[in-house]
This record gives C-alpha cells, structure tokens and sequence, in this order.
C-alpha cells in the first residue's frame, strides 16, 4: 500500500528503535531523544500522480499567530489517518504574513499604520521643478512682450540717406536730450532743468559693441560738424549740402535724430546700428527706481546752474543729483570735455549697479526700474529687447574693465567749436569697423 496506517507505523517504529523505517541518520522525531517512549511516526499522507480530478489537498490549520491577517479565523482543515489536534509541523511552502496590510511597520512600501503608500519624494519634487519652470517661462514670455510694449520706437533710420558700410560689431548712439517733456512745473523746479520749449542733446555718445570689448566715445556737443545733404523727417523734402559748420548738438534741433543720425555718419564714416535717447524725467527715475547710484567723487563741486553741491567721497545719488552730477559742466575747467568724463562714468556705473541679482531677481525693484526707463526711453523702429539688452550689457562691461572710455579725440577749435583730430578719427573707425582692439586715446 501507499499509505502508512497507523498502527502500523506504530509498531514498526518500536522494533526499529523508535524511528522511521526509512531513516538511515538515526536522527530522531519527537520530544528528545531521552523520552523511554519515542512519539510514533508521523502519518504523511502523500499525493498519487493518478489522483482523481477533483481531489483537494487538505492542511493543518494554521496558529492565529501565523493567520494571514490578524483576528481573522482561519477555518479548520480535516485530516487524512491521523488525530485532528495532531500538529504535523508540515509546511507546504506558503508564506503566511506576507500580505500588504498584515506585515510589521516599515516591512512593506505601504504605511503599517493607515494602510496608505508611502509619498514618493522623486516624482513630488520633479512635479515641483517642471512646475517652477513652466511658471517662470510663462512670466518670462510675458514680461517680454510687456516691456516690448513699452519700448517708443520714433526714429525711422530708413529715411537715412547715403549710409557709409556697416562694419564688425554694432554701433549705438546714445543722446541724452533736455526733453521736458511730462514734467510738471514743480518737477522743473527741482530737477534745475528750465523751462525751455522743445529739445536738444545735452550728451551724445557712440558705444560700440564687439568681440574686442565695448568702446565708448563721447562726442562733445560743441563738436564742429558739417551738415551733409539730407532728407527732412517729416517733409520727406531733401535738402543739398551747403558746406554749413556748426555745433553738432545744432543738427538734432533742427531736423531731430534722422539728421543728427545722418551728421554723424557723415563726418565719421562710421555706421550707426540703433539710436537711443533718454529725457531728464525718464533718467531721473531709473535712478530712483533702483534706490540711488554710489558715485565716487574725487573733488568736491558745486554749480548753480544744474543744482550740483558735492562733497568729495563716497556717497548714493539720487535721482535728482544724479541729474545734477551729469550735467554740470560750469564747475570744470575742461568744460563740456570735463562733463563727457563725468557722464560716462556715470552711465557705466548706472548699468553696473542695476544689472545685479539684488535687482534682477526681485520683481519688486525689477519691474519698477524697467517701467521707469522703458517708458520714457525712444528708441528707432528695429530695435528690439535683447538689441537694448546688449547695449545696457556692453556698458556694464566698461565699468568691468572689459572695455575702454575716451573722448572723440581734438585737434584744436575755431571759435567756439571743438575740431576732431581727422587723423586719429580714420584710424578710430578703421578699427571699430574691423573689429580691432581699440589703441587710438581721446581727449
């Protein structure tokens, strides 16, 4: 037969010592080898190969300390030719307490406690990075396009005519003008600026930007120049050159920036890119608006006529001083020479100061400064951000050391106007338009 009986076994187990017949170990089953009555052999019921369809394998039950689930009563198996409250000990393989909810703390990917799955922290904080990102592209498409709004574009450069080449690099003219215009009454009174009807360049500047480094020349407003043929802004009428000498600041009250724009290029060959000016008011208030530049004044100075009253040393200007420190030219020997210096300094240290995390990052102080300079700022008809980024970069490079400042260089004067040094304008372009590192000095 297949199967143990069990008196059998019984039996069979006491003549052979007290084990299985089959057991050639002499290893012993029960309670200890020292008991005078060995446990009889434990009935195994075995499986036949040929088992009818149907046939259920039966097991002990299992200890409420082994139930798959705590307080769950695992009902009672029947077994075959042996004592039900027998324990065989026999484990068919299954692992019990390996259920999600039934395991020890910390033993699974779920909460022990509230049965829940633990927060996976990698795909909360990616979800949180791709959520900054998308918020930051969204305000930064939006600011463009704001501040793309604000931008005055007034000045036509097509109506230019008989341009010189463009050469390596680009050429901004930068005109400080003595607009008032949107002042009030009160606002004239403080700032010192009069109350003179219609406008004039108070500063004009070439900055030239390259792989060599920005370049920055003034150009004084007493510069003699001659006014070339030209086409009238709003007339589209064309006026011929008449061999006509004058104060190259007398060229923009005239006919505006188209004409000063075509004095320029004419008696300097060289090609301006874009044209930016700024009034009293707008420059004012970028100042204000990103609390005040710090200005080193080597000598104290003091002008009634634009308000200046400085002490000598370190100290923050503000809107109003800041108007007062580049304009003052009364209080220098060298005159307007003297002023360009201070203007340059000044302008190049504005571009430091502001292009820092302090005011880039905090849209507090950002959107005010950009608000500010942008509304008053006017600009010609091609000029985009990133072409007013570039420039608002190039002259932060000059307070860098990356860059150089001079005057236009002057040979002498006749009467009251300042004349160029021809010689040192030739070689001054030929570089600029190569793109060469600038060698020629200026006044």
């Amino acid at each position: 037969m297949n199967q143990w009986q069990g008196g059998t076994s019984r039996s069979s187990g006491a003549e052979n010592g007290g084990g299985w017949s089959g057991d050639q170990s002499g290893n012993r089953y029960g309670y200890g080898s020292g008991n005078a009555e060995p446990e009889g052999a434990r009935a195994m019921p075995q499986v036949r190969r040929d088992a009818a369809p149907g046939y259920q394998r039966h097991e002990p039950p299992l200890p409420p300390s082994m139930s798959p689930r705590r307080g769950v009563t695992v009902p009672p198996q029947q077994s075959q030719g042996y004592d039900d409250a027998y324990d065989s000990g026999y484990n068919t393989g299954e692992v019990y307490g390996g259920g999600g909810g039934g395991g020890r703390r910390g033993d699974g990917p779920g909460d022990g406690r509230t049965g829940r799955p633990r927060p996976r922290w990698g795909r909360r904080i990616k979800w949180t990075v791709i959520t900054l990102v998308a918020v930051l592209a969204v305000a930064s498409v939006a600011t463009y396009f704001w501040a793309d709004g604000k931008l005055r574009r007034q000045v036509d450069l097509s109506k230019v005519i008989d341009r010189p080449a463009a050469g390596d690099g680009t050429n901004y003219l930068i005109v400080g003008s003595d607009s008032r215009e949107g002042m009030s009454a009160a606002e004239k009174q403080r700032l010192h600026t009069g109350s003179a009807a219609g406008k004039r360049t108070d500063s004009m500047m070439i900055l030239h930007d390259g792989s060599n480094g920005p370049t920055l020349i003034s150009l004084p407003r007493d510069s003699d120049v001659e006014i070339p043929s030209f086409v009238g802004s709003t007339s589209g009428k064309k006026y011929p050159n008449t061999g006509r000498h004058t104060k190259l600041n007398a060229a923009y009250a005239e006919d505006g920036p188209e004409l000063l724009v075509r004095t320029v290029e004419y008696n300097t060959k060289l090609h301006i890119d874009h044209y930016v000016e700024i009034g009293f008011a707008g420059f004012a208030n970028i100042v204000d608006a990103i609390g005040g530049v710090e200005m080193d004044i080597p000598k104290a100075f003091k002008d009634k006529n634009s308000g200046a009253d400085f002490p000598a040393g370190k100290q923050t200007l503000n809107g109003q001083q800041a108007l007062a420190f580049v304009r003052t030219r009364h209080a220098f020997a060298g005159q307007d020479l003297d002023r360009t210096k201070n203007q340059q300094k000044f302008l190049a240290t504005l571009a430091s100061q502001t292009a820092t995390p302090a005011t880039v990052l905090n849209p507090f102080k950002l959107y005010p400064t950009m608000s500010a300079g942008l509304a008053t700022l006017i600009v010609d008809k091609d000029m985009n951000l990133f072409d007013l980024g570039s420039m608002f970069f190039a002259m932060k490079g000059i307070t860098g050391g990356e860059g150089k400042s001079m005057n236009m260089p002057i040979s002498g004067s006749t009467g009251g106007n300042l004349v160029w040094d021809k010689a040192k304008l030739q070689q001054l372009v030929q570089q600029l338009n190569n793109d060469e590192k600038v060698t020629v000095s200026g006044n």
